[in-house]
């Protein structure tokens, strides 16, 4: 059984101002967990039903030291409306200095307050093998439980920087292709794209900043064959992104 300690610790980290304190976050369920095992996250608690245990218990690393709970113990503490699996609390990654170089390809998120929309823009990075995303400082935050559960399990590979996003454009060489995505951007199923640059993304709502719009050398959009009005941004990254991969791995 979960202490009272341990619960109330559990609940403050689903707040971010609590989850930058403690510099730790919340895992749940299943996938999540088991991604979590192998990944270079520092585990704090590991808390394990015993349905888990009977059917993934081989995959824990010899010496990991776990916490026996029920399901009841795991959906009081967490975010999930059932889990009968697991829950972990990891530590925060610490990242190095962020460097990007001519020839590298990363998406850049520019307000983006959806957590969902976060999470599976995440899953969207690891499927194309993207594996640094660059974030406005008002975007979502990737430790967010939400942000967590929508990645399904592409969490741990793939690193996020938070940064003034407008600053970090601008100071990028003069050589590095920085796309925005736009209604008044040019058809991208006419274009010879291949994976090098920036692609960034706009807010749900609002697109782009003029600060950073300023620095983005071309527009592009998706071309509209039908009357909905906009895409869902998560959905916008997909295309585009696999517009810019469409002849790698051939």
């Amino acid at each position: 059984m979960l202490s009272k300690a341990i619960v109330k610790y559990v609940n403050a980290l689903q707040v971010k101002k609590y989850r930058n304190q403690h510099q730790a976050f919340v895992v749940e369920g299943a996938k999540s967990v088991l991604e979590l095992l192998k990944s270079d996250f520092e585990l704090q608690h590991l808390f394990l039903t015993e349905e888990f245990l009977q059917e993934h218990g081989n995959k824990l690393n010899k010496g990991t030291r776990y916490e026996l709970v029920t399901e009841q113990d795991l959906t009081k503490a967490g975010t999930f409306s059932s889990n009968n699996a697991g829950m972990a609390v990891a530590r925060m990654r610490q990242l190095p200095d962020l460097a990007f170089k001519p020839g590298d390809f990363t998406i850049a998120l520019d307000d983006i307050r959806d957590p969902g929309n976060l999470g599976t823009i995440i899953r969207i990075a690891d499927w194309y093998g993207i594996r640094t995303i660059v974030c406005s400082e008002t975007c979502a935050d990737f430790y967010n439980p939400k942000t967590i559960s929508a990645t399904m399990d592409s969490f741990t590979p793939v690193k996020a920087y938070y940064l003034n996003l407008a600053e970090w454009v601008r100071q990028l060489p003069e050589s590095i292709a920085i796309y925005g995505a736009s209604l008044e951007g040019d058809n991208l199923h006419r274009m010879n794209l291949e994976p090098k640059g920036v692609v960034v993304m706009g807010n749900e709502a609002n697109g782009i900043r003029p600060e950073v719009a300023s620095a983005v050398n071309r527009l592009i959009k998706i071309p509209a064959l039908g009357k909905a009005k906009s895409l869902n941004v998560a959905t916008a990254t997909a295309i585009i992104i696999d517009n810019f991969m469409r002849n790698e791995g051939r």
